[in-house]
């Protein structure tokens, strides 16, 4: 079995050459296939991460690999430079960096995506801060460019796999990465469509949060929660939708992280 050390090494080496793809192909497909765990979350947290897919498994071992280069670098020993504190700022530029590099290199970077998600599933038919989203009438599933609004790029992919654990009827599957006129890295992903029968109430989305093990924290407007180990926010109406089918409040977006 691929060890993730072994990864990070032949990264250092070799960067992103086929030997390198291969290993992190492999230890990815091993995670999706539980036959071994991803470090950062729990056993229950690790279902959400496999339901995201191996191109969003292998992009955070790579986003793994770049923290943990920067974090060596910060501890150097005396006299073979001065250490430093590593910035958010530093750690997401390198992540950004390093993923793009290894997305080109396994053939799972897009360009001109709005062209290409358009023409494949559908125009545009919403844009807000974090999401471009494409759909095409009668399709079960939307496609969403997903930028980050997380201080580094690793939170950004651990809320991908922490929405999929606390809300698996509308999971996120990730399919490519992509920068478009904005700059922006984005997540290419694909999302169950929901019919909106109406936007959920405060106290459908307070029992729904509840369910999940969160309790309002009391700075959001009610729209903030909090656990022992995550922050569930923006949690509003345009998010949490009263499913048609089901007839439940759903959560179809919102800010997960790790406490």
């Amino acid at each position: 079995m691929c060890s993730i050390q072994n990864i990070y090494k032949a990264i250092a080496v070799e960067g992103f050459s086929e030997s390198t793809l291969h290993m992190i192909d492999t230890l990815s497909n091993d995670i999706q296939n539980g036959h071994t765990n991803f470090p950062r979350y729990t056993i229950p947290e690790h279902a959400g991460l496999c339901t995201a897919g191996t191109t969003l498994i292998g992009a955070s071992i790579v986003a793994c690999y770049a923290a943990t280069s920067l974090g060596a670098g910060s501890h150097a020993p005396a006299g073979q430079g001065s250490p430093s504190i590593v910035t958010n700022r530093q750690v997401d530029a390198l992540q950004e960096q390093l993923i793009e590099q290894w997305a080109k290199a396994a053939r799972l970077w897009v360009e001109d995506s709005e062209r290409i998600l358009t023409e494949h599933f559908g125009p545009k038919i919403a844009q807000g801060a974090e999401a471009k989203v494409y759909y095409k009438e009668g399709d079960t599933s939307v496609v969403k460019e997903r930028a980050s609004i997380y201080s580094t790029t690793q939170k950004a992919l651990d809320a991908i796999a922490l929405h999929n654990y606390l809300f698996p009827e509308t999971a996120m599957h990730v399919i490519g990465y992509t920068r478009d006129s904005d700059g922006l890295l984005r997540i290419i992903l694909t999302q169950p469509y929901v019919r909106c029968l109406r936007l959920a109430t405060k106290e459908e989305i307070d029992m729904l949060a509840a369910s999940k093990g969160f309790r309002d924290n009391w700075q959001g407007e009610g729209v903030n929660y909090i656990s022992e180990r995550m922050a569930l926010e923006d949690m509003h109406p345009a998010n949490v939708f009263i499913d048609e089918t089901s007839e439940k409040a759903t959560c179809i977006d919102c800010i997960v992280k790790f406490v």
